[in-house]
């Protein structure tokens, strides 16, 4: 089985006990700081990955790092799943909860990518018109690409809008490299 489909799997379980015990929101901030530090320790991962380091230094790792930080149920939720061998798939888990989380809830991320940094009302402006269009809560981030020469482009999904120049002229020249010109 995929990590991917075992990560969800224990993702939903999460989800589903946190829902029973009306600590959603919650629960899903202390997975923001879970993917926050997993992500930013390199040697984190690589002990959690590591087939050959003892389940108990792994749990008593996990309780080291994350005992006050997060709620006990996650703790345990972490730990149990050290003890079963998917200690690897903390990491993965955490971000699929996150992913689960954001689509109980009907928020969609996008990112806009810009050639100069879009202000706050734009952005804002900007997410609640593509939200009106799909129906949904957007959460916007934007990224600057000085490439683009003007105009934007805008990512939802698997979905794409380009309105940049550089978008444009690459149009223009594909249109003339058919036509033979």
């Amino acid at each position: 089985m995929s990590v991917f489909k075992v990560a969800s799997r224990y993702a939903k379980s999460l989800i589903d006990l946190s829902k029973e015990n009306n600590n959603l929101d919650q629960v899903k901030a202390d997975m923001e700081g879970v993917v926050s530090v997993i992500k930013g320790s390199m040697e984190l991962q690589a002990v959690l990955n590591n087939p050959i380091i003892k389940t108990d230094r792994k749990t008593a790792i996990l309780k080291s790092l994350f005992n006050d930080k997060v709620k006990p149920e996650i703790l345990a939720f972490f730990q149990i799943m050290a003890r079963k061998g998917r200690a690897e798939l903390i990491y993965a888990t955490a971000q699929e909860f996150i992913r689960e989380y954001n689509e109980v809830k009907g928020i969609v991320k996008a990112e806009v990518i810009s050639a100069a940094p879009l202000s706050e009302a734009n952005l804002q402006a900007l997410s609640q018109t593509i939200g009106q269009q799909i129906n949904a809560d957007v959460k916007l981030t934007n990224k600057v690409d000085a490439s683009l020469i003007g105009g934007f482009i805008v990512k939802v999904g698997d979905r794409q809008l380009d309105e940049s120049i550089q978008g444009k002229l690459n149009k223009l020249e594909r249109h003339f490299a058919v036509q033979g010109i």
